[in-house]
C-alpha cells in the first residue's frame, strides 16, 4: 500500500498548481524551475506581483499560497510571539523573540494587504517608505521589519 504524502508534501503540490494556474493565467508556459520549495515559492510571488503588475486579478489560490509561504519563511527567520503579522485575506504570523502573546491584541501588530506584503517580501518595495506611505500599519516597539525582508536570498 503507497504511504500517504506528508503534509510538508502536500503543501508543496498545492503551491506548485497554484503557481501554474497563475502562471496559465499571465499566458505564460509552466513552471519549469528547479523544484525546491523556495524556488517553487519564489516563482509563485513573482508570478502573482506580475499579475499586479499587469493590472489584472491573482489567481486567489497562488495569492494565497504566496502570501502565506512567505509568512512561514519571515517567522523561520524570526520565530518569536511579539509581533504578529497580519496579511488579510490570506494569513498572519507571530514573529520576534519578546513577550509570548496569548490572548487579545498582540504587543506589536504589523498588517497589509496582500500586494504591499509580497512586494517587501521580494525586496521590490522599502520597508520604510511603505509605512511612511501608510501601506503598512505597524505598532509596537518590535514592529520594524526591516532588518528581515527582503526574504529573497534568505535560503
Amino acid at each position: 500500500m503507497p504511504s500517504r504524502p506528508t503534509a510538508a508534501q502536500r503543501r508543496q503540490a498545492a503551491l506548485r498548481e497554484a503557481l501554474d494556474a497563475q502562471r496559465a493565467a499571465l499566458d505564460l508556459p509552466p513552471y519549469d524551475g528547479p523544484d525546491r520549495p523556495e524556488a517553487v515559492l519564489h516563482a509563485c510571488v513573482d508570478a502573482v506581483l506580475e499579475a499586479y503588475t499587469r493590472d489584472a486579478s491573482p489567481v486567489r489560490a497562488a495569492a494565497r499560497a504566496a502570501v502565506r509561504g512567505t509568512l512561514d519563511e519571515l517567522g523561520a527567520r524570526a520565530p518569536g510571539h511579539s509581533l504578529e503579522v497580519r496579511v488579510p485575506p490570506f494569513g498572519a504570523v507571530q514573529v520576534i523573540e519578546g513577550p509570548r502573546h496569548t490572548r487579545g491584541t498582540p504587543p506589536g501588530v504589523v498588517e497589509t494587504d496582500p500586494r504591499t506584503w509580497l512586494e517587501l517580501a521580494a525586496g521590490l518595495r522599502d520597508w520604510d517608505a511603505a509605512v511612511a506611505a501608510h501601506a503598512v500599519a505597524a505598532s509596537g516597539e518590535r514592529a520594524d521589519l526591516a532588518a528581515f525582508l527582503p526574504l529573497r536570498g534568505a535560503e
